[in-house]
């Protein structure tokens, strides 16, 4: 009900629109405060937010005055929610204090909002007769009105910061809603009308709507206590409030009345109190026609958007069925621009609105925008015409463009921005990037691409729209750079280190700077240029930057005949003891250095094959098998191999021969046998001693124990695997004294399995 009526509001107040939207699809998770508006002017607020169906407004002035109902007023304002915790989705809020300080959520007992201060309205009579106090602060909102039907109905709640603390008290806040016009009559005089007025705004048995009448003592059916995050908690400040309220009235159609909507302090100007009119409420008989688009306009999209066409009826109209036919005109064809409507629309009792949904068909024709109109006609009970009209256009999805930066580099580089920007569509927008294969690269509106050579690179990017609309169009990254090295060369290094190393680079911006890298940078001759000499064999790195760019490459410099280290080892793991055969298949070595990682160490000069024993069975290990292979003082090479043990046995703790070190079971577990004994006499004569025929039994993970009589009937037949908990037991509930039967099932921890049988004595000794 509460999206009904904020899509009722959309039309009536095209003001709070784009608000409005906003605020309902941002706030569908979380519970929020009513936002109060203070822009429009109190004759604004009545027109667009207050009037409903089949009611005209017109003498507006607050606290008397003409003028100031064209001006803002701190405390005539409107609110929209979109907590579905408090019952309206906007409306019109009249305060004591300033509007603002109506907005939850309620973290205050005390709230009092009162700068700008409000005005005095203690000359009003008519608050003064509700209140029983001496009437203070607040507003008198008034105007004329002419019913087009004949009941006026809305709906209001009204707190405050008076509750529950000073209810009752002599600080009785009040509000009341006092109306004067033919076949109207009260208590309230006011000019012009012989028969006094009416207050409408109260509870059953005419109570009016004050701090005292309605709170924590008193009609405790019409209050709500609200305290924070309770039923009005987080919407409103206000400490207390009533339920929603009807006021209502039998009016005569197209005649002119005269309505007092008055809230007051009582007794000080602390602690605010307001009232919450909904929006559109206000209402006489009548059947309005509103359009609800997702964009908050009249216009919908083929293949995107659908509109809803929204009928409500007024309050007094909720207790009947009422069946309204309509008539749809414009240019668009029902059943091929959009899908076809039902005839009549019917409200069942207590239903408000209903809603048919219109959606468009998408056929790919330009057709510009194409009108649907659905009109109601109504005759009300003074018997005049009542026309409402909704109107909705239907038109084609949009072209989108996109552009992109397309940027250019003069060095390669692994992180450029890659910008693309949609228009053209219904925002928001997606992108999704690409490769020039359809390789997906990622999303967003900017990504970052690579480019390591010259040329240039496409990147395709689709934007899509808010209505599933999309274009695709290519980013070209470029890279443009002079600078490149063109050659590497190198000399061999002997054992010792005379290698040498050299680079050309071309296309230098400035004065380039070079810069070597490698085996040889700790040398005393190691220079910053294009040439490196005396250098070992290793690899080089080689870095040229001029005002522009920065390139690099490498290159090798060889070890002339150098040592190569290599070994085999088999097993590579195994259980402990581990005994391993080395087999040395180095090549131009004249020494061999063994590290065998428990700390052994041999030396030899020949090659060949030799075996090592690792010892250790406490613990598994992992041990690093090193041979340096030397040729003369200054040439090695080494090669590394990784050896693991394993502490292996029996792993299961219920195995004899359980090994607690061991990590990997080997086979070895030895389980002890299964034993079952039975007992041969059972007393179940509930003396707490013998109840339960069971077994004893040692070294089982499964027991079946079946009973039987003389004849062979089975008596009891029970099967655990949980023999802790649960140990299979004949209560021998209702049998005779006498022998009987057993026979057993069992399965032992190791997984064999034994059975046995016999029979016993069952004594009650009685």
């Amino acid at each position: 009900m509460v999206v009904k009526r904020l899509l009722k509001i959309f039309i009536l107040n095209k003001l709070f629109l784009f608000t409005l939207l906003f605020l309902l699809c941002n706030s569908l998770t979380f519970a929020q405060s009513i936002a109060v508006n203070t822009g429009q002017t109190p004759t604004q607020l009545v027109n667009n937010v207050l009037l409903g169906f089949g009611v005209q407004a017109f003498n507006i002035t607050i606290n008397g005055s003409a003028a100031s109902s064209n001006t803002p007023v701190n405390n005539v304002t409107s609110f929209t929610n979109t907590n579905p915790a408090f019952p309206f989705g906007a409306g019109l809020l009249l305060t004591t204090g300033n509007g603002v300080g109506a907005q939850g959520p309620n973290n205050s007992t005390s709230s009092t909002n009162n700068t700008p201060a409000t005005p005095n309205v203690s000359g009003d009579p008519h608050l003064n007769a509700i209140a029983n106090g001496t009437v203070t602060n607040g507003v008198v909102l008034e105007f004329d009105f002419i019913p087009s039907g004949d009941t006026l109905s809305f709906r209001y709640i009204f707190g405050s910061d008076e509750y529950p603390e000073f209810s009752p008290s002599s600080f009785n806040d009040a509000f009341g809603l006092f109306l004067w016009g033919p076949g109207i009559s009260g208590a309230y005089p006011l000019g012009g009308y012989p028969a006094g007025g009416a207050n409408i705004a109260t509870i059953p048995g005419g109570i009016p709507v004050t701090i005292n009448n309605v709170g924590d003592a008193s009609n405790t059916a019409y209050y709500v206590f609200n305290d924070n995050g309770s039923t009005y908690g987080t919407a409103i400040q206000y400490d207390g409030a009533t339920v929603v309220l009807t006021a209502a009235a039998t009016v005569q159609c197209n005649q002119l009345y005269h309505i007092k909507l008055a809230i007051s302090n009582v007794g000080d100007q602390s602690y605010d109190s307001g009232v919450f009119l909904e929006a559109g409420s206000f209402a006489s008989d009548a059947v309005a026609v509103t359009v609800a688009t997702v964009s908050g306009d009249t216009t919908i999209v083929e293949g995107c958007t659908d509109a809803n066409f929204i009928f409500t009826r007024p309050a007094g109209q909720l207790d009947d069925t009422l069946l309204i036919n309509y008539t749809i005109t414009g240019v668009a064809i029902e059943g091929v621009d959009y899908n076809f409507l039902p005839d009549t629309i019917i409200f069942l009792p207590g239903e408000d609105s209903v809603v048919i949904n219109l959606t468009p068909t998408q056929d790919g024709i330009t057709e510009g925008f194409e009108s649907v109109i659905i009109t109601v006609e109504i005759i009300n009970p003074c018997n005049d015409t009542i026309f409402s009209q909704g109107t909705i256009y239907i038109g084609e999805g949009p072209i989108i463009n996109i552009t992109e930066n397309d940027p250019t580099v003069l060095c390669a580089t692994d992180s450029i921005p890659l910008v693309a920007s949609a228009s053209g569509g219904y925002a928001p927008y997606t992108y999704v990037w690409t490769d020039i294969g359809g390789s997906p690269l990622g999303s967003g509106d900017t990504i970052t691409g690579e480019i390591v050579e010259n040329g240039s690179i496409l990147f395709l990017v689709t934007a899509t729209d808010f209505c599933n609309f999309s274009s695709v169009d290519t980013v070209t990254l470029t890279m443009n750079q002079a600078l490149s090295i063109d050659t590497m060369g190198t000399v061999p290094s002997s054992c010792q280190p005379t290698g040498v190393v050299w680079g050309i680079a071309t296309g230098t911006v400035g004065i380039p700077s070079y810069n070597w890298s490698g085996p040889g940078a700790n040398n005393s001759n190691f220079i910053d240029a294009s040439v490196w000499e005396n250098i070992p064999s290793g690899w080089y790195y080689f870095v040229v930057s001029d005002n522009v760019c920065e390139v690099n490459d490498s290159v090798f410099v060889d070890l002339l005949d150098p040592p190569v280290a290599s070994f085999t080892v088999t097993p590579l793991s195994g259980c402990a003891p581990l005994e391993i055969t080395l087999a040395n298949n180095s090549q131009n070595g004249t020494a061999y250095i063994w590290s065998l990682g428990d700390g052994a160490i041999q030396t030899t000069t020949e090659l060949g094959s030799f075996t090592h024993t690792f010892q250790d069975t406490t613990q598994n290990q992992g041990y690093t098998i090193q041979l340096i292979v030397q040729q003369g003082v200054l040439c090695s090479d080494t090669a590394v191999i990784g050896i693991v043990t394993t502490v292996c046995g029996c792993t299961d703790p219920d195995a004899i021969n359980y090994n607690p070190l061991a990590t990997v079971n080997n086979g070895s577990c030895i389980f002890p046998n299964p034993v079952v004994n039975a007992p041969n006499v059972f007393t179940p004569n509930d003396d707490n001693a013998n109840e339960i025929y069971i077994l004893d039994w040692k070294n089982l993970v499964k027991l079946r124990l079946v009973v039987l009589n003389r004849w062979g009937n089975v008596l009891f037949d029970e099967t655990s695997s949980d023999l802790v908990n649960f140990n299979p037991g004949w209560d021998g509930y209702q049998a005779q004294d006498g022998v009987y039967f057993y026979r057993y099932e069992a399965e032992g921890i190791s997984g064999s399995t034994i059975e046995g049988h016999g029979f016993f004595h069952l004594i009650r000794n009685e």
